[in-house]
């Protein structure tokens, strides 16, 4: 299930706050059963573009520097931006894979700073005004 690989890619990127590891070493000790594959397409793609997804985190986290926010907060930003904007992955699909893993991990305020997020993102980049949450 993509879920529990999501979940083993953010306890990989909570890891990397404190151990520089790759992203090889990182997911070793998880168990990802078949999405192994999915796994480490989603931590080596954040950390190719973390640049790149940590400054929209900064532009958006309206009032948090992007090193005031919450680690977990911060790397479910991560895992959400990247999945949205470099990936195939359904933006529903993505924005509600998000969002429960920040109900379930992140800080009281995570679920509505995530979703607020990656839905303004998302609309910015189609272009079209719509909003999908």
């Amino acid at each position: 299930m993509r879920r529990r690989a999501r979940e083993a890619v953010l306890r990989s990127l909570y890891r990397r706050e404190f151990l520089p590891l790759s992203p090889e070493e990182l997911l070793a000790e998880e168990d990802v059963g078949r999405e192994t594959a999915f796994a480490r397409s989603l931590l080596a793609g954040i950390f190719a573009h973390q640049e790149e997804i940590d400054r929209i985190i900064d532009a958006r986290a309206v009032g948090w520097r992007l090193d005031r926010l919450p680690l977990v907060d911060r790397n479910i930003l991560r895992l959400g931006l990247y999945e949205l904007l470099f990936t195939d992955t359904p933006p529903e699909v993505v924005m509600d894979e998000a969002v429960e893993l920040a109900k379930a991990y992140g800080t009281e305020q995570a679920p509505v700073v995530v979703n607020g997020i990656l839905d303004r993102e998302w609309k910015e980049r189609r272009g079209d005004g719509r909003t999908l949450g």
